[in-house]
C-alpha cells in the first residue's frame, strides 16, 4: 500500500505543470520596470552595455578604498585576536583524568 501511495505521489509531482513567470521589461538604461508602464521597452529588448548603470561605474573612489582597507584590516585584527581553540573543548584528552 505504501509503495502504491508513494508511486502515486511521485507521478503527481512529476506530471505537475510548472509555474510560468511574467516577462520582464526594462527601461532605456537597463533598469527593470513593470511591462506596460510609461518608459518600458518591449519584452526581450536589452540595453547596450554602455547604457547600463553597472557599465557606467567609475570604480572605487579614494574614500571607499580607504574605508574598505580599514574594514578588512579591522576584520583581520579581530580574527588574529581570537584565542587558541586547539583541543580546549575537545574533551577527549582529559576524559581519563576526570574519571580518576
Amino acid at each position: 500500500m505504501k509503495i502504491v501511495l508513494t508511486g502515486l505521489i511521485a507521478a503527481l509531482v512529476l506530471t505537475a505543470s510548472t509555474a510560468q513567470a511574467a516577462p520582464t521589461c526594462g527601461d532605456r538604461t537597463g533598469e527593470m520596470i513593470r511591462c506596460g508602464k510609461p518608459g518600458a521597452m518591449p519584452v526581450g529588448w536589452a540595453a547596450r552595455p554602455g547604457d547600463r548603470p553597472a557599465g557606467r561605474s567609475e570604480g572605487l573612489g579614494a574614500g571607499q578604498l580607504i574605508g574598505l582597507t580599514l574594514f578588512l584590516g579591522g576584520l583581520f585584527a579581530l580574527i588574529a585576536l581570537l584565542p587558541d581553540f586547539e583541543g580546549r573543548w575537545d574533551g577527549q584528552e582529559n576524559d581519563e583524568e576526570e574519571r580518576d
